[in-house]
Parts: C-alpha cells; structure tokens; sequence
C-alpha cells in the first residue's frame, strides 16, 4: 500500500527558489543592474543607434538642405558609391593610414613599456614627456607640429644646420601621409604605453626567474613568457589604435586639407567634404554607412582571430 509523503519545508524552500526568476535577493540583484546599466544602454541607444538609423535613412535620399531638396532615390547612393574612384582611393587611402599608424604606434609604445619596466633612474620623468602629448588638445597639438614641419619650420631648419635640405613634408605626396601618421603616433602613442606598462607589471616575476635560471637569455625570456601573457592587452591595444585611426580627421583638415592631390584624402574627410561643402547629405550618408562596415568588418576580422595567438583565449 502507497504511503503519502508530504514535501519537506527545505524542499519547498528548494522548490521557490528554483522557480523562473529566482529568489528576491536576486531579483533585487538583477534590478540593481539594470539600473546601473541603464545610463549605457539610453547613451549608445540616444548616441549610437539612433544617429545611425538615421543616417541609413538618409542614404536612402538625395537630400541638399541649401535648396529644399529631400526626396527618395532607394539604392541610387550606394551604385553611385561602388563605381565611384575617389571613394575607393580615399578607402585605400585610409586603410594604409591606419596600417602605418597601427604598427608604429604599438611598437613603439610596446618598446617604450619595456624601458619603463626597468626601473631606471628618471622613469618618472620619462613617462610624464611621452604621456603629456594624450592630454594635450589635438588642435594645439597639430598647430605646433605645423609649424616644425613647414618647408621652413624647425625641423627642416636643424636638417639645414647638419648639411641637410629637408622636404616640403606637407606638400610632397611622397611624404605628407607619412608625415601625418608621424605625428599622430607621438599624439597618442601615451596612452598605449601606459597600457602595456600595466600589463608588463602583472607577468609574474618567478616565472621570468625560473627561466633565467634555466639558462634563458632576455630575449627569449620577453618572446616566451612576456609576450604571451600581455597579449590580451596587445589585442585592446590594436584595436582601439585601428578603429581611431580609420576616423582621423582634425590633423587631415588642418594639416593638409587632403593633399596634396588626394594623397592624404581619408574617408572621414571625404565624407566631411561631400556633405558640408558640396551640400550632398544623402551621398555624404552612404560613405558613412560604407565606412562604419569596414570599420566593422576590421574589428570582427581582428576579434575572430583572437584565438589564434591571444593567451588563454579557448
């Protein structure tokens, strides 16, 4: 004969808190983040998403605010765009821009983190000369590196007193891009080495130890242990240098206004001038569009490989 059995008071203690949306202490949890949270979430989506809808729905038209004009023209932005030479030069353009900037930057800043982990006498100086430039405003910044690359500014005036004729760096196409990038790495090369300085702090020292003791000489010691470790930061690193260098745009319009020719002619400045200075919103929009998809494809290109040589990533 069957025996009844009542449920225990822990098992139905057990049973509440395993119903759909858990305890009061966790929904109070749970209500506490979306709390936090909202100010983020209301900002990308007020900030971000909006704007960008927006802009695809100007895509969309063929709008000059000057005269009035704003009406439906569907995909006709985007033909024009895939047949258009000066949007796929100015894409190349800053593609190669952000390359340049990309490697210099991080080798530079990965080396300058190495020195300061050392320890040396006047680090403290050190980092405070090559960090300065991170909280300077861009605009100052571009304004006096105008001067010292002018045909005759500073540095072509110290090349003159050793014997050498430097370049008009700004009006040779063989170096205004070059020139460009130069000056953004020390704009913001700063805050990378910061970056790495941190990340070098937190390799553990017994295991550089154990394997100096082994017989490992410095540098195999960096490329075996360091380097692996930090590489986490490498990718935060490469990543935030690439997607602010796709959207230059301050040392382009002061500096060289896209010259000479279209050497330096970005698609950020490409958009800039479409839309503000020949008045062509809705063509202006489809650049933009084009230019957050290869911003888009670069970010998921450089995440989907992370696997490949990031530590710890599974």
């Amino acid at each position: 004969m069957a025996t009844a059995t009542t449920p225990s008071p822990a098992a139905g203690r057990t049973s509440r808190r395993g119903r759909p949306g858990g305890s009061r202490p966790a929904r109070i949890d749970a209500a506490f983040g979306m709390v936090f949270a909202a100010p983020a979430v209301l900002g990308v989506t007020a900030f971000g998403l909006i704007p960008f809808g927006y802009v695809i729905w100007y895509s969309l038209h063929d709008w000059n605010p000057l005269i009035g004009q704003f009406h439906w023209v569907g995909a006709a932005n985007f033909q024009r765009l895939v047949t258009d030479p000066v949007v796929w030069g100015s894409l190349w353009t800053t593609l190669l821009f952000a390359g340049l900037l990309m490697v210099l930057n991080v080798t530079l800043a990965l080396a300058l983190a190495v020195l300061l982990d050392q320890r040396l006498a006047g680090t403290g100086a050190f980092r405070a000369v090559f960090f300065s430039p991170v909280v300077v405003s861009t605009v100052a910044w571009v304004l006096i590196w105008n001067y010292l690359v002018a045909s005759n500014g500073g540095i072509n005036g110290a090349l003159a007193a050793i014997g050498i004729d430097g370049p008009n760096w700004l009006r040779d196409p063989a170096w205004a891009l070059v020139t460009v990038v130069v000056i953004q790495v020390f704009k913001s090369v700063g805050m990378n080495m910061v970056l790495f300085l941190a990340a070098l702090q937190t390799v553990p020292g017994e295991l550089k130890e154990a394997a100096r003791l082994d017989g490992a000489r410095p540098g195999r010691v960096f490329r075996s242990i360091t380097l692996p470790i930090i590489t986490p930061t490498i990718l935060l690193v490469v990543m935030i240098t690439t997607i602010g260098a796709m959207d230059v745009f301050v040392p382009i319009q002061i500096l060289t206004e896209g010259g000479p020719g279209r050497s330096t002619t970005v698609i950020s400045y490409l958009l800039y001038r479409t839309a503000f200075e020949q008045q062509d919103f809705g063509y202006a929009s489809a650049i933009g569009v084009l230019m957050f998809l290869v911003l888009f494809a670069l970010a998921a290109l450089q995440w989907g490989t992370r696997k490949k040589w990031v530590h710890d990533e599974v």
